[in-house]
């Protein structure tokens, strides 16, 4: 409130009415006149309560997946008071819910305040159970890292691909990328330097507490970390992280790409989900503390977890969905399709002598020296990080690698709080009848535990053998979004979402709609954006450097006939490979047109258009992207009609 009223002082009102108390809700109380002579004649600035609490907007154009049509336009708006209003380019900015007119969730906020609320109330059903009478609430909190690319503007200007699709769609690779791996925690260039000081800046006006930057492993990649807080804060913080960064990044000259895969043959850029569960008082419920092996709290939550992954599976893997993360899952760091819990040696030999019912042999910490005697000796943690899986245990909190860079983290929160809380219903419930919470719940663990231990793998998730040991073991791989999503409208799954009031069934069939046709519509896009490219720059671009190695070596037989007479002439080896790609490229931009114009056979069906998409569409576009990339490496570099990887990637 303090701060409101110093920014109404400053736009110079007269008047302002007090209608914020921190998170007990909204008053309209008196007006409280400003003397000061800045505020003299300035304007009186009023709120209401109601104004401020429910609004009212259009809702009809939005993706909608079925829900309304156009003629349904009412929404309404719903300040969240758990989330703090802020002030962003001298505009009050309040964080709301969405709904329309039938009272159906439009939002993503809506399913996440829900599910919060859900896993608030099945942790304090455990924890009761377990004697604790002193925790009132539990939250899960999460911290969101988010990795981004750099380019120059005015290189990437140059690119129409970068404009229509945040990510280039052709692209020989550069004489040199990340095999130096020098670009990764290296220093960090004056130019970037400044733009990462601003973008602190900025962020710190709005509240939010950037920790860390840093260079990232692909030239021109950053990543910034937060200070992990409540998750639908932490939601609303990455929001407008996302926004800051492209406002700051134009002011600095440069374009900040989201994308999950903005440059292939590079890391992709993920958004690594650092998920937890804290209650009232300050623990953690998934630090494992110096006994974890006696720590019956810990050991029932990160249970509940494992058996929340394992049975959900396919949800999680929904949750990051989107034509943009398919290009990224499975390589450069990022973890694959196949969903698995990383744990670390020592806490998963806790959970097996658990599952076995014997004594634990704790691990001796190790201490760690450096061998020079001004650099003090540490420990180690009690697990390493593991960069290749998709669910990883951290020390004190999971971190979900597999969200992209452009992703809202809404979506795989409110599903990571249902399906954690639908595990700790099931502990609760058995302990329920059997009345003995403290004699019955190593038992229950161990039983949980050995029937979910399939999902627990620590090694190399970018193995070719782990591929054949998931299906071995029974687990998913939906390698894309097109046979992914469907599982969204599974029985299992609805009837989750249903149980806890997270989603309504008509909610869900809408999402699925409209997560399947922002797929179809992104590679759509993305074709008659490679298919322009190609006709109207890289055709005439190779043509018009033939015609002028034709004319070249026209020129030379009729003035040195015997210079051309070696039937092996490179001059000539040239024209004919060059003759050959060109109408290679230009075949392959038909057969893109073709599948494309094939698209509409599949009506309204989504699912069947999302497979088009995926298994001709995007087929046809390697196609023609490696005939492009193929020319682009023998095209005189004054003839090729676009800034190349080398220029974009080391352009700052």
């Amino acid at each position: 409130a303090n701060a409101m009223k110093d920014w109404a002082v400053e736009k110079g009102a007269t008047h302002y009415t007090h209608w914020f108390q921190p998170m007990t809700g909204i008053t309209a109380e008196k007006h409280e006149s400003f003397l000061s002579p800045a505020a003299e004649g300035g304007i009186i600035m009023e709120f209401s309560g109601k104004e401020l609490i429910h609004g009212e907007s259009d809702a009809s154009s939005f993706p909608s997946g079925g829900l309304r049509a156009t003629f349904e336009a009412r929404g309404y708006t719903a300040w969240d008071p758990t989330s703090y209003a802020f002030i962003k380019d001298g505009v009050l900015c309040i964080p709301t819910a969405f709904c329309s007119y039938t009272g159906d969730a439009l939002d993503k906020k809506t399913p996440l305040l829900r599910s919060m609320e859900v896993i608030n109330r099945e942790s304090l059903r455990i924890l009761r159970l377990m004697g604790d009478t002193d925790t009132s609430h539990v939250s899960s909190t999460a911290g969101a890292e988010q990795e981004y690319f750099l380019v120059d503007r005015a290189v990437a200007e140059g690119r129409r691909d970068l404009k229509f699709c945040g990510r280039t769609l052709f692209g020989a690779s550069p004489p040199k990328g990340q095999e130096m791996e020098d670009h990764y925690y290296g220093s960090i260039r004056p130019r970037v330097k400044a733009f990462m000081e601003e973008l602190n800046t900025e962020l710190w006006r709005l509240g939010i507490h950037a920790k860390t930057e840093h260079n990232e492993t692909a030239p021109g990649q950053h990543e910034l970390a937060p200070v992990f807080t409540t998750v639908n804060i932490a939601v609303d913080h990455n929001q407008l992280t996302m926004e800051i960064l492209k406002k700051v990044a134009e002011r600095h000259g440069l374009l900040c790409l989201l994308h999950e895969k903005p440059f292939a043959g590079v890391n992709g850029s993920g958004k690594h989900n650092n998920w937890s569960l804290c209650t009232d008082l300050g623990k953690n419920l998934l630090d494992p503390g110096e006994h974890p092996q006696s720590n019956l709290s810990f050991l029932t939550f990160m249970v509940a977890v494992l058996c929340a992954v394992d049975d959900y599976q396919d949800l999680l893997r929904i949750s990051v969905a989107g034509a943009g993360n398919d290009h990224r899952l499975g390589g450069d760091e990022a973890p694959p399709a196949i969903i698995s819990v990383f744990l670390g040696d020592e806490i998963t030999a806790v959970l097996a002598a658990l599952e076995e019912n014997r004594p634990y042999d704790p691990h001796k910490l190790m201490e760690l020296k450096a061998g020079v005697k001004t650099i003090p000796s540490f420990y180690k943690d009690n697990t390493d990080r593991n960069r290749t899986s998709p669910f990883a245990f951290t020390g004190n909190k999971f971190e979900f690698r597999m969200p992209g860079a452009s992703l809202s983290i809404a979506g795989p929160n409110f599903v990571l709080n249902t399906i954690i809380a639908d595990a700790l219903r099931e502990i609760a419930d058995r302990l329920d009848i059997s009345g003995s919470a403290e004699a019955e719940l190593r038992p229950l663990l161990a039983e949980l535990l050995k029937k979910h231990r399939r999902i627990i793998f620590n090694g190399n998730n970018y193995a070719k053998e782990w591929v054949a040991e998931a299906e071995r073991r029974g687990l998913s791989n939906l390698v894309s979004t097109a046979e992914a999503v469907p599982h969204f409208l599974d029985d299992k799954n609805v009837g989750l979402f249903v149980r806890y009031g997270i989603l309504s069934e008509a909610e869900i069939r809408s999402r699925y709609e409209i997560i399947m046709e922002g797929y179809c519509k992104t590679l759509q896009i993305e074709a008659l954006t490679m298919a322009e490219i190609a006709r109207k720059d890289i055709l005439p671009a190779a043509s018009s450097f033939l015609t002028e190695l034709a004319s070249a070596y026209s020129g030379l037989i009729r003035v040195c006939p015997e210079a051309c007479a070696n039937p092996g002439d490179v001059r000539l080896a040239l024209i004919k490979k060059l003759s050959g790609l060109t109408n290679k490229l230009f075949d392959r931009v038909e057969r893109l047109e073709f599948a494309l114009s094939a698209c509409n056979s599949a009506g309204s069906d989504v699912k069947a258009m999302a497979l088009h998409c995926r298994d001709q569409v995007y087929t046809a576009m390697q196609e023609l992207r490696a005939a492009a990339d193929d020319l682009e490496v023998i095209v005189g570099r004054k003839h090729w009609p676009m800034p190349d990887y080398g220029d974009l990637l080391f352009s700052v």
